[in-house]
């Protein structure tokens, strides 16, 4: 019943991605005014480079999605940036050390509940914060699973809780794969853009990042997968 209400609450706001860790919003109120903007920055590791998108409302209503800067109206830029995204990363996905023991009761309990493959769940957190707790981006997002406050709320958790942490991750995770019908592509490109920017595009939103993180987190998944 829990998990049906979020999913409703939600839904309201489909048109609009959430702040999740990798989505960070700086709000401008003048086109011209670009203000200034912090990339993600918990990770000193190979100087993860960001992408801006501008967010904006149309005349009609419908919220707009351009790597283009609007003219004459306010609008929001979408700074992407996370710890698998990093174009130029010099990691290699296939090889770099898993995390396969971390966390392991509360990842199978919230995998369980939310019904979320664990070999995913492992791979998203690899990717978010490569496992680490401690994890901060400059815009606020926390953690292992890189929850902004606002999620995290809606999710009903405290992001600087490990195991609630986990949990509003899963559970975000499980709301993207139920709206994009179990597609695990789209609902991590979901977790890293918003659903909003995948709906729009009709697929993977083409930001060089998250197409990158939605490719590392696919060989990660493979690769937990591997271990179970």
């Amino acid at each position: 019943m829990l998990f049906n209400r979020a999913l409703s609450s939600l839904a309201k706001h489909a048109a609009a991605p959430l702040a999740l860790c990798c989505l960070l919003l700086s709000t401008v109120a003048i086109a011209d005014d670009v203000g200034k903007l912090r990339s993600f920055g918990n990770r000193a590791v190979n100087h993860v480079s960001t992408y801006k998108v501008y967010k904006y409302r149309q005349a009609d209503g419908v919220t707009a999605f351009s790597d283009a800067m609007p003219h004459n109206q306010s609008y929001e830029i979408m700074e992407l940036s996370c710890y698998a995204c990093n174009e130029n990363s010099t990691i290699n996905w296939q090889r770099t050390g898993l995390f396969k023991d971390e966390y392991e009761k509360t990842i199978s309990v919230a995998a369980t509940t939310y019904g979320v493959d664990q070999a995913l769940v492992r791979a998203v957190i690899h990717a978010e914060s490569g496992f680490n707790a401690l994890a901060r981006s400059r815009k606020g997002a926390i953690g292992l699973m890189q929850l902004m406050p606002g999620t995290a709320s809606d999710m009903g958790v405290n992001p600087d809780n490990i195991e609630e942490n986990i949990k509003g991750g899963v559970k975000y995770l499980a709301l993207m794969l139920d709206r994009f019908q179990g597609d695990i592509t789209l609902a991590t490109a979901a977790y890293n853009a918003g659903p909003g920017a995948v709906s729009k595009y009709n697929g993977i939103p083409p930001f060089s990042e998250t197409q990158t993180y939605v490719k590392r987190v696919k060989v990660l998944h493979e690769r937990y997968k591997a271990q179970t």
